[in-house]
């Protein structure tokens, strides 16, 4: 039996309708992704599955006594609460049973209080709360109200896995996390073994943790079986379908309108049941619930700047005994897409404002380049004024927005532009603060892209963006002329966009120091490739030398001569460069394969190969680079 049905539900926000007959169930165990479109009704029925709405007409059923909990996008706590106390309102219930227990208050059934406190687990409270805190890396005194969003994050998670819920309902999980955040709950969420359904944009989170995805789509609900690379070749097929469909109805509707519009003569033959016909095909034709539209993106790349944009050397930052950067160089080139990475506080926004010439380096020096046009996407949107209009928002004071240089310059108005962004003419004058998290980031996309510049710097873009408007962008910003700085924990959009990475690696687990950046070539998964490499590395040398005797007294022993190579395996030297291009070669095609969707649609008994294959290269391109190195250091 499914732990939750959902049956011919129906919501509306005014005249919209954002649920329409939909209908789901959830069955124990099961992870899933509910995807849609921003202002789709995504968090309504994540509500809705909570039990903290209802929907307008509708049944949702559930097995007796399930235990839900619900996460925000934003948690809200109560001021001045500790982490402690937060974390421990996920067993309220069990904490106030065992005190009425310890009471011992004649007028309380004591024996149902303990079969209640038993069923709960509730004698050991304080231990699961220690349990969860330790978990998730938190600090049971530290007041909440003072924590970063990222770490509220964790507490409303640890709140959430304390109650030990059999539904986990979860609303963009990852918004405010970093990226080691990210992968700490990706494995977390695998490892649990509770039924889960998460609204998320991340779509290597929703590949790593779902094992089906219901879309939410004009008002009615879908279910794709398996990855998100297999939910995207199905719904590229599906839409090609519907709109052959389309096409197919409105040529024989055009047709029974031709007919029925003929002379006195073809009336008086007309039959009844053609007419019904026609009937019927308008009334489906006005019921047709079109395509949405898509984003139009366009980017006015301003004037061309010199062909250096910045330019560091040896550049520190220190803000008293705290090292942020220690002794990083590096030359940003006119056209780089360059993504930091690093976890939350390490000095990601320091670093950029150094590059800009926002702030000088404690030592080193920094040089920028001519001719700068730089625009920001404000990660908190604290930019936005929520009372101004949107159509204010955009042009202030003008009902026109010029986008281009001369001589090219495209002249729109405001409300066609807001149209290009999705939104509406009659909301042109609507107040920011009606919009949702994901159309206010919309809202501050248009607003960048109205401003001339050749920099782009673009502080978490991605969060609350639905998946369609993300690939847009993703497309948009890599035909781009200028220069992009990028700061997102989003890892497939990194992949997608940037041509380099700067990454903080302080982290002495991996061989680092305090302040250490440095700069790779690709993205996101390039750099984690190099990353485990280095932590390779380090975890030999540490066992090395772990496992060397102390000599206390031996003077020091010169160093040993180089071994001569012998023919075979100065052979082998020569052939491992051949050897990793190959491996490299290789991993590069099935990768792409993957990636893609025929596989998935043409040769599905193809794909556990492919992967696992994809996956051996790896330790073979790890083994063969360990060698290459050892023999080429002798």
């Amino acid at each position: 039996m499914a732990l939750l049905t959902l049956t011919d539900a129906h919501l509306a926000y005014g005249h919209v309708p954002l649920l329409d007959g939909a209908a789901m169930a959830l069955e124990a165990g099961e992870r899933v992704a509910l995807i849609g479109r921003n202002g789709a009704g995504k968090s309504s029925l994540l509500k809705i599955l909570a039990g903290l709405d209802k929907p307008d007409d509708g049944v949702l059923q559930m097995q007796t006594g399930l235990r839900r909990v619900y996460v925000a996008q934003e948690p809200v706590f109560a001021p001045g609460v500790t982490v402690f106390d937060a974390v421990a309102e996920g067993v309220a219930e069990a904490r106030a049973l065992r005190e009425r227990f310890e009471r011992h208050d004649p007028a309380d059934d004591l024996d149902a209080v303990q079969t209640r406190l038993e069923a709960l687990d509730g004698w050991t409270w304080e231990q699961r709360v220690a349990e969860s805190m330790q978990r998730l890396q938190l600090d049971g005194s530290a007041a909440v109200e003072a924590l970063s969003g990222g770490t509220r994050k964790r507490v409303a998670l640890a709140q959430a896995l304390v109650a030990e819920p059999e539904l986990l309902l979860l609303d963009e999980p990852t918004n405010h996390l970093d990226i080691d955040a990210i992968e700490w709950l990706q494995g977390l969420l695998v490892a649990w073994r509770g039924a889960l359904v998460f609204v998320s944009h991340d779509r290597a989170f929703i590949d790593g943790v779902a094992t089906r995805i219901v879309e939410l789509d004009r008002a009615r609900l879908r279910s794709y079986p398996g990855s998100f690379a297999a939910y995207e070749a199905t719904k590229a097929r599906e839409l090609e379908d519907e709109a052959l469909a389309n096409v197919r109805a409105d040529k024989l509707l055009a047709q029974e309108e031709v007919w029925v519009r003929q002379g006195v003569e073809a009336r008086r033959t007309r039959s009844v049941g053609r007419v019904g016909r026609l009937l019927k095909l308008r009334e489906q034709r006005a019921a047709r619930r079109n395509v949405l539209g898509q984003v139009r993106l366009e980017l006015d790349a301003g004037l061309p700047p010199g062909k250096i944009i910045a330019e560091l050397k040896h550049v520190s930052m220190h803000f008293g005994e705290m090292v942020l950067i220690e002794d990083f160089s590096a030359t940003i080139l006119r056209g780089d897409k360059v993504g930091l990475i690093g976890p939350n506080g390490c000095g990601k926004t320091t670093l950029l404002k150094l590059i800009l010439g926002e702030l000088q380096p404690t030592r080193g020096s920094v040089r920028q380049g001519t001719r700068l046009q730089v625009a920001y996407f404000d990660q908190m949107r604290a930019a936005l004024d929520l009372d101004a209009t949107l159509g204010d928002t955009i042009s202030p004071g003008s009902e026109w927005i010029e986008i281009g240089q001369p001589p090219k310059v495209t002249r729109k108005h405001v409300m066609s532009y807001l149209g290009d962004f999705l939104f509406a003419p009659e909301r042109a004058r609507a107040p920011v603060r009606t919009l949702s998290g994901g159309e206010r980031n919309r809202l501050l996309l248009a607003r960048l892209f109205a401003l001339p510049a050749n920099v782009l710097v673009l502080d978490e873009p991605t969060n609350d963006l639905d998946i369609d408007t993300l690939e847009l962008l993703e497309e948009l910003l890599q035909s781009y002329d200028g220069t992009v700085f990028l700061v997102s924990h989003d890892r497939r959009f990194l992949d997608n966009v940037v041509t380099s990475t700067i990454a903080w690696e302080g982290d002495p687990a991996w061989g680092g120091r305090p302040g250490l950046w440095r700069e790779y070539e690709g993205g996101y998964e390039d750099w984690k490739r190099q990353r485990e490499r280095t932590r390779v590395a380090v975890t030999a040398q540490a066992a090395a030398q772990a496992s060397r005797p102390v000599a206390t007294a031996a003077p020091p022993r010169p160093a040993a001569a180089r071994t001569k190579l012998s023919y075979k395996e100065q052979r082998e030297l020569e052939a491992l460069p051949g050897r990793i291009e190959a491996l490299e070669a290789e991993q590069k095609t099935l990768f792409e394969r993957l990636a893609g969707s025929a596989v998935y649609t043409d040769e599905p008994h193809l794909v556990a190969g492919l992967q696992a294959r994809h996956d051996a290269i790896e330790a073979e391109l790890m083994a063969a680079l360990e060698r290459w190195e050892e023999l080429a250091a002798r």
